[in-house]
């Protein structure tokens, strides 16, 4: 905080007493009376509605069954609620608290008090509605009581607060963990100061940046001036013509460095607060994510891309995000979830509820982006995503560890006398290109416990069969323990990834484009990987604890969480045609896509546009259909809310020597975006796999030669049946472990809340 912030602080509000902060409010009559009821029960985080309440938050542990609102009991004179988190889930030592007055008592003063200690100055009337809003301070970790007392009537609320460096809902915090703060890129030259915990925490610290007309941003201390720089920009954010003054906050939240930028006049304006937001604040706050993945782990991170930035600042967005939200650095979608509510949670605590929240990235933010939406909804009410994958496990890994398998293959001397042609390579794969087997193969680093570390972690602490087999393993399994669980006999992460029934190859057989003793011989010698990602002659057998829960918990999306009720915009890029392979292939939009149909049976809520349209105009469009549905005031669910008002002009499209075709985007087909933009598969798909590629472990059944458009010799016969002793896939089938999401915002301690499975006490919950 600056000292004009603190010289500002001793203008707020005196205590609050109801005849003369609320005389302009029209109050109903209600009868007295005392109790608990007027305390809401779990929530997800507020998430706009204009006036300050969750609007339609929905039931946390059943995302088919909405959430009423919580309404305050007969006689009640006012309702309690939390707007920063939900009660359960604080995190820190505050929270913003709303208490609503539903009865006139002039006679009497509002009190409100945790664990007995009166708060009740904490609050002022919020300008937007009328209610009060107090940021209490002074939580203790565990157990808190709010009490609330109007005119005879009080009501409790239980809060549970945990440390501002986690874990809330992620389980416990991996160790090694490299502090990455004395490198941050984002401090202009400034140095964050470490707090010495153990944790990498660092003090929180205000700085303020103007946008110098040239299109530089220069840092300045608001106490050293009196007026702006004549070179200073302004902008016009709703009218107002506002300077491109951008108040930038840094510090530390579960372990990771966060910032956040919001427009600030500061010369001019009081500190912002949740009852006096900044006027060139739109109310939309965006949280971008990061990309990445491999070597995501074990570290704190030191960069994200800057939050001060035209496209943010010119149409009034507040901004900001964590190093945990770039895959690069966290490759845990579970912890980056759990980073977004909790820095989400500081941001509503100093400026208050947005209007809508938009998470935005590429790649390794796409997967942030689908999956917080999917099992923590609330946290984003629309996604703008680009190189888009549905998830970590299904969308990437599958593709790297089928990869590797044949990688393995295609290298191994035997095969050379095999003299398999390129397009025979292409088509078994799947890919348009063949470049891409090796290239997501050196990509399944990622699952070898041994290839990609931060540089911090020292060589002892490493994970080595020989020398080290205690030590820390880096990949993407292991950094998702906590989901997965350990086996019994290495405590190694269980893995929710299987190849035992795959026909690689089989739709290359059936379309006469591989012959049958190729096809045999490669599955006959594929393999799988062990644990270490050593070629085993065997295929890979999955763990059905970690397969379960990877549905259960959207490690594998779904799209029936609270996906169903997000606003996406997918700008499509095309990467299918790059010959040296590149794994952001067209398909995986579609995958997604087919999972939202699949789930809620339709796709009104998803819109692609492919090669073209910009992230502006993406996010002006996003702005106006998050816009007209909170407008909506139907009795319409929130999902149908967003799938009524999506923007007449927001089409399907893809662009094309700098021409538009509105037209459906789809998969495969004979349309002019599928000619100018053809999509390849996987090689699972290439194996008979539905497109919405989500089967981790598929069901078995007994071969067939109906199933083949080709004549097996008997003695080939009897080799496939040789490779397969157990049967092959039956893809007309839910995968084995296969089931719906148990629930949304769910936990993997410490908090008991909807607690799915805890690690530490190898507790699994009744979901099981």
């Amino acid at each position: 905080m600056t000292r004009t912030e603190k010289k500002r602080i001793r203008f707020r509000a005196a205590p609050v007493r109801v005849g003369t902060l609320l005389a302009a409010l029209v109050l109903t009559a209600c009868g007295g009376g005392s109790g608990g009821g007027g305390g809401i029960a779990f929530i997800p985080p507020a998430t706009g509605g204009g006036g300050g309440t969750p609007t339609d938050p929905g039931n946390p542990s059943n995302p088919g069954n909405p959430d009423p609102g919580n309404p305050a009991p007969a006689g009640a004179t006012l309702k309690v609620s939390v707007l920063s988190s939900p009660p359960q889930l604080v995190t820190g030592d505050d929270a913003l608290v709303e208490v609503e007055l539903l009865s006139d008592q002039p006679a009497d003063s509002l009190a409100v008090s945790i664990d007995g200690r009166d708060v009740t100055k904490a609050f002022s009337r919020n300008p937007a509605n009328g209610r009060l809003l107090g940021k209490v301070t002074g939580l203790k970790v565990g157990a808190n009581e709010l009490v609330a007392a109007y005119g005879g009537y009080s009501t409790r609320l239980a809060l549970t607060a945990y440390p501002i460096t986690g874990p809330v809902i992620s389980g416990p915090h991996e160790e090694p963990f490299v502090c990455g703060y004395a490198t941050f890129t984002r401090m202009g030259g400034q140095v964050l100061k470490p707090l010495d915990d153990g944790k990498c925490s660092v003090e929180t610290r205000v700085d303020y940046y103007y946008r110098t007309t040239a299109g530089s941003n220069t840092r300045f201390v608001p106490e050293s001036i009196t007026a702006y720089p004549a070179n200073m920009a302004w902008l016009t954010i709703n009218g107002k013509q506002v300077p491109y003054v951008v108040r930038l906050e840094s510090g530390t939240i579960n372990r990771g460095l966060y910032q956040s930028a919001i427009l600030h006049d500061v010369l001019n304006e009081p500190p912002p607060s949740p009852t006096t937001p900044p006027a060139g604040w739109n109310g939309t706050l965006l949280y971008p994510l990061g990309g990445g993945c491999q070597g995501g782990w074990f570290q704190q991170g030191n960069d994200f891309a800057t939050l001060i930035n035209p496209t943010y600042q010119s149409r009034g967005y507040a901004v900001t995000t964590s190093t945990l939200n770039v895959f690069g650095t966290n490759c845990n979608d579970q912890l980056s979830s759990e980073t977004i509510a909790m820095v989400k949670e500081r941001f509503i605590e100093n400026f208050g509820v947005p209007k809508h929240t938009i998470g935005t990235g590429g790649s390794g933010g796409s997967y942030q982006s689908h999956q917080t939406s999917d099992n923590y909804p609330g946290l984003f009410d629309g996604v703008v995503v680009s190189s888009v994958f549905a998830d970590v496990t299904s969308s990437t890994i599958f593709k790297l560890f089928d990869s590797r398998i044949l990688n393995n293959y295609f290298s191994d001397p035997a095969t050379a006398a095999l003299n398999y042609t390129a397009a025979e390579k292409q088509a078994i794969s799947g890919y348009l290109q063949i470049a891409n087997i090796p290239n997501m193969s050196g990509q399944a680093g990622r699952l070898d416990p041994t290839v990609s570390f931060p540089a911090g972690v020292a060589p002892e602490q490493r994970y080595n069969a020989s020398t080290n087999p205690k030590g820390a393993r880096a990949t993407v399994f292991d950094h998702t323990v906590n989901v997965y669980g350990k086996t019994d006999a290495e405590g190694f992460a269980m893995r929710p990834i299987d190849n035992v029934g795959i026909q690689y190859g089989l739709q290359a057989l059936n379309d006469g484009k591989l012959g049958i003793d190729k096809f045999l011989d490669l599955n006959e010698r594929a393999g799988g990987l062990d644990r270490d990602m050593k070629r085993t002659a065997a295929r890979t057998v999955g763990d059905m604890d970690a397969l379960r829960r990877a549905y259960q918990s959207g490690r594998i999306v779904s799209g029936a969480g609270g996906l169903a009720s997000t606003a996406i915009i997918d700008l499509r890029d095309y990467n299918d045609g790059a010959t040296g392979g590149d794994i952001h292939t067209k398909i995986h939009s579609f995958s997604m896509r087919e999972r939202l149909r699949r789930a809620n049976g339709h796709i009104d809520n998803h819109v692609m546009w492919t090669m073209g349209g910009g992230t502006g105009e993406a996010f002006d469009q996003m702005d106006k259909w998050l816009g007209a549905a909170e407008a909506d005031t139907s009795q319409r669910s929130k999902a149908q809310k967003i799938a009524a008002n999506r923007p007449t002009d927001l089409k399907d499209a893809c662009w094309s020597n700098g021409l538009k075709y509105t037209e459906e985007q789809t998969a495969f087909g004979t349309g002019a975006c599928n000619t100018f933009y053809p999509a390849g598969t996987t090689p699972r798909m290439a194996a008979g796999g539905p497109l919405t590629d989500d089967i981790a472990k598929c069901q078995l059944k007994p071969l067939n030669p109906s199933d083949y458009r080709v004549i097996f010799t008997p003695t080939q016969w009897a080799r496939l049946n040789a490779a397969f002793p157990g049967g092959v896939c039956d893809w007309t089938q839910p995968g084995v472990g296969q089931q719906a999401l148990t629930g949304t915002w769910l936990s993997f301690g410490p908090s008991p809340v909807n607690l799915l499975f805890d690690i530490t006490k190898k507790l699994v919950s009744s979901f099981m």
